[in-house]
């Protein structure tokens, strides 16, 4: 497509896609909130006012912009770099908030129909945190605006232009999510009992209105990567529906908001890691342990499912453009992906390695601790196919040694036939773990439940065939075909799961209990895994960041709006993971912050968590004998 190419645009590394995420105050009780709190509500309505006025005036100054330079530059880091940290920070906490609303209220229905008070705990629990990180989204979000606006005018005059309608839904959802929340939150002990109904609807429609808003943000950095709905001359055509459903849109709204999820879960488990390392009894290490689990096993159930909707956005790309596909899987962002496998390795393999530490704690799991060797051998093998590349970095006469760039051996796992093989079979690893660990302290006493085991193992052994069936004959046929095959390997994979819960669940319902969980013995190493887990999902997003970015090259938006500013190049990968990095030490530095103020609350409050009142958790001793 021949595309308008103004002079000078926006950097391309920029992701255009975050979203400004107002400010909630921390603080207890619905009906007594404080003048600070009140002040610094109206402060942040203040703000996102004048931002969306901002965003307004500037379709009507669209012809005045033509006289501005098309780049500033931004004080010795530049603009791109710039942009690029702020960036990525406000996606990560914008992802955060997101996210863990979604299985808070989840879990909070689960306490409200079992009438289990540690379940309504840990909702709030959960939800506190995401007040806390409020502030923090909105401030990134605003500088992240006015860096847009001021060092890349033309870029955004030329995306306003575009989605200027999409702003107004884009500001109305903001604050509506915004009451919304606030009734949720400061509403939780007055809208109890009879009235939970109620609150529970609040969190639901808190939840709708945060992914619309995803939705409408996926939109504007969707567009950048498969631009539709525009004419030749990159002009709008027709109404702005054309521009949102572009090709990429809905693969990155389910792949986002998944991968929300599995955020959301990691940074929990790691804030009741850092508590339960901090914990000064029994009963307080039983409740952060427990917390941590539930962490980990929210993450761990988004995760399994977070590569299928890759391969969806994978697809799309593809067949939006082949030549932006060979660049992202073949080009020169082809080693990006063994470093996107080895991250992935390290999350597959800690999860796994958190679970069997956890069986330690349940009694009658000794049973099951004999299938953890060859779980580990066949997690070790899949992590070595995935992370293996097809060219080799090698000398010249080590290449003339092995006939070309391609090991004579090793070559034949470094395609993806075998590294879909590798990745499935990994999950379906996973998802043992997961099965064997739920059922560590149980004994069935179903009469077919020695036929439901046998169907189970069944179950698996298809799942696992079909799996390198189509690996294997992957390797016989043309690309186009083998690229099909990998919708098998997840089909199967992903029926094998749905078939075995759905024996499992009944098989174990009212089964004989071996013993009571001990939460909290735990050993602490685990809590190590828990926040190195945290670390590298973090440091994975910001990776995948780039890699949706760099595929762009020179154009901010791709074909359309070129990038002719000089920093119109793509960063090498080292320089890329440097900038990575850093972004993700600041942000958990921030995040270090964050869990500091939680704490600090709590001082001197003898079981106070935030007002909310925190159970005694099975395995615990009794806080009146723990003298906590």
């Amino acid at each position: 497509m021949q595309g308008v190419c103004p002079k000078k645009s926006l950097k391309r590394t920029c992701d255009f896609g975050n979203k400004l995420v107002q400010n909630l105050v921390l603080r207890e009780g619905f009906p007594t909130l404080s003048r600070r709190s009140v002040s610094k509500a109206v402060a942040v309505a203040l703000v996102l006012a004048g931002s969306l006025l901002l965003v307004s005036a500037l379709p009507a100054a669209a012809q005045e912009a033509a006289k501005e330079p098309a780049y500033r530059n931004f004080p010795v880091l530049g603009s791109r770099l710039a942009v690029w940290a702020v960036a990525q920070l406000h996606l990560n906490f914008a992802a955060f908030i997101l996210g863990v609303p979604i299985f808070a209220v989840i879990i909070e229905v689960v306490g409200w129909r079992t009438r289990d008070e540690k379940y309504d705990w840990l909702s709030h629990e959960l939800v506190k945190l995401t007040f806390a990180a409020f502030s923090t989204t909105a401030l990134l979000g605003a500088l992240l605006l006015f860096l847009f606006v001021g060092y890349y005018p033309k870029f955004w005059a030329y995306m306003s232009s575009i989605f200027f309608p999409t702003y107004w839904v884009y500001a109305l959802l903001f604050f509506a999510e915004t009451f919304t929340v606030y009734l949720w939150y400061y509403g939780w002990d007055w809208l109890s009992g009879s009235k939970k109904w109620i609150h529970v609807c609040l969190g639901i429609l808190s939840n709708l209105f945060g992914t619309a808003i995803l939705f409408v943000a996926n939109s504007w950095v969707t567009f950048m990567i498969s631009p539709a709905g525009i004419t030749e001359s990159g002009a709008l055509k027709g109404g702005v529906w054309a521009a949102v459903n572009n090709f990429t849109w809905m693969p990155i709204n389910i792949h986002r908001l998944i991968a929300n999820i599995v955020f959301g879960g990691t940074i929990c488990a790691a804030y009741a890691a850092f508590r339960f390392l901090g914990a000064r009894n029994a009963e307080e290490r039983a409740r952060y342990d427990w917390m941590g689990y539930i962490g980990n096993f929210i993450a761990l159930s988004a995760f399994i499912v977070l590569p299928f909707a890759g391969y969806w956005l994978g697809r799309e790309i593809y067949a939006f453009n082949q030549t932006m596909g060979i660049t992202m899987m073949g080009g020169f962002m082809s080693w990006l992906w063994i470093i996107q496998a080895i991250l992935i390795g390290i999350l597959f393999i800690g999860s796994n390695y958190y679970l069997w530490l956890g069986m330690e704690r349940i009694p009658g799991s000794e049973r099951y601790r004999k299938y953890v060797p060859p779980m580990l051998v066949i997690l070790a093998l899949g992590f070595m196919v995935w992370a293996t590349p097809r060219s080799m970095v090698v000398t010249l006469d080590e290449a003339r040694a092995m006939g070309g760039t391609h090991h004579p051996f090793l070559g034949f796992f470094g395609v993806m036939s075998a590294k879909n093989t590798a990745v499935n079979l990994m999950i379906l690893t996973t998802f043992l773990s997961f099965v064997l660990y739920r059922r560590a302290n149980k004994i069935p006493t179903k009469p077919w439940a020695k036929t439901g085991m046998l169907v189970q193992w069944a179950l698996f052994g298809v799942s696992a065939a079909v799996v390198v069936f189509y690996g294997v004959y992957g390797y016989f046929v043309e690309s186009l075909v083998r690229i099909g095959f990998s919708v098998y390997q997840v089909g199967a994979v992903i029926g094998a799961i749905i078939f075995i819960m759905a024996i499992d669940i009944p098989m174990f319902k009212g089964a004989r209990s071996t013993g009571t969980i001990r939460w909290g013995t735990i050993a602490p190493r685990s809590q190590y895994v828990l926040i190195i887990l945290a670390v590298t999902f973090t440091w994975l997003m910001g990776l995948m960041g780039f890699a949706r970015s760099g595929i762009r090259q020179h154009w901010h938006v791709y074909g359309v709006l070129r990038d002719t500013s000089a920093e119109a190049v793509t960063p090498a990968l080292g320089y890329a993971a440097n900038v990575i990095t850093v972004v993700t030490f600041v942000f958990f530095a921030l995040v270090m912050f964050i869990f500091w103020l939680g704490g600090l609350a709590e001082k001197g409050k003898q079981g106070a968590h935030g007002g909310h009142a925190a159970p005694v958790i099975a395995g615990g001793s009794d806080p009146k004998e723990s003298g906590s």
